[in-house]
């Protein structure tokens, strides 16, 4: 197979930029976890963007100027993906109104979180004062604006993190999760669906035939029928039901890594559902490489785009340790 393209690379230089050197419907599917907005200072060069402001993703004083921003990257993935391509996007929340003795993320070796930045909390202040103590819904409003781009929601999936660090809030409950939203370009797309296997008791009872036919699941079947679900059940024709939209997976670093590592398996189920054999799965914000890594363990290509020349030398060694 030829590609327009150079694949299992990855580009260095602004994601916006990069992405208008790539021709239009070569890229399957697309998954991401771009910056955060208010952050953290990942030092890299300051950007010049169509609105004249210039400085990084997620620096920008106000949160809907970073939704134009982050939209105008993904207008770009929205041409290079293909017909039939999809996009998958983690982003995070945060609040407003904050303090120089407070923060909402960790802060990782040599880099500076915007929340402790007396710089930033200057730049903020009227959109964070505005909002002060609540939450800034910024995953959703980025969301509606992709869909006022022309993309579809086909999912809101929550990313439940059962070893989520400690909150010290004492006026809220501790937010354990983050949001993974799955986009598609047109209403028809590829996508191959993912099964969860049963639960050990579910195939007792199926087994068993005991309480089956009871459940909401089996309702409106009759006898016949039922004893032919039970069957193909048994005898493996049906292995699960359709993955559900929750998913608890554990966040895990990576030595020398920076702060926000992929876990693997957050990428992994994405791209079995998005991205053919021999495909190619991109990341604009490929960080340190987990997309990479995943893809070529499914037989897929990669393309990755990012700006910091220190991370893009971390995801080259990681992908080819294979880690």
């Amino acid at each position: 197979m030829v590609w327009m393209i150079d694949v299992n690379k990855i580009y260095s230089g602004h994601a916006l930029e990069v992405l208008k050197t790539f021709d239009d419907e070569s890229i399957n599917m697309c998954i991401t976890s771009p910056p955060y907005w208010g952050l953290r200072d990942y030092k890299t060069n300051p950007v010049k963007w169509s609105d004249d402001w210039e400085g990084e993703l997620g620096a920008e004083p106000d949160f809907n100027q970073y939704i134009n921003h982050l939209c105008d990257i993904f207008d770009e993935v929205k041409r290079v993906l293909k017909e039939d391509g999809t996009c998958w996007v983690n982003l995070g929340d945060t609040y407003g109104g904050c303090s120089l003795n407070s923060s909402y993320g960790i802060k990782a070796k040599g880099e500076t979180s915007f929340l402790k930045s007396v710089e930033h909390l200057q730049k903020t202040a009227h959109t964070r004062g505005k909002y002060s103590k609540s939450l800034l819904l910024i995953p959703f409003r980025f969301a509606i604006e992709m869909m006022n781009r022309g993309w579809t929601v086909r999912n809101v999936i929550i990313w439940q993190k059962p070893n989520a660090t400690p909150s010290s809030a004492k006026d809220r409950f501790t937010v354990d999760f983050e949001y993974l939203f799955f986009f598609s370009k047109k209403k028809k797309y590829y996508f191959n669906q993912q099964i969860e296997p049963f639960k050990s008791t579910t195939l007792v009872r199926c087994k068993t035939g005991c309480g089956l036919n009871k459940g909401a699941a089996y309702k409106g079947l009759n006898k016949e029928n039922f004893e032919k679900l039970q069957q193909r059940i048994l005898n493996g024709i049906i292995k699960g039901k359709n993955k559900r939209a929750v998913w608890q997976i554990a966040t895990k670093g990576y030595h020398g890594a920076h702060f926000a590592t992929f876990p693997k398996e957050l990428v992994e189920v994405p791209i079995k559902a998005g991205c053919p054999i021999n495909g190619i799965v991109l990341d604009p914000f490929i960080g340190s490489g987990t997309t990479a890594v995943v893809a070529q363990k499914l037989n897929c290509n990669y393309i990755g785009i990012e700006l910091n020349p220190e991370y893009i030398q971390l995801a080259n060694n990681r992908i080819k340790e294979g880690i």
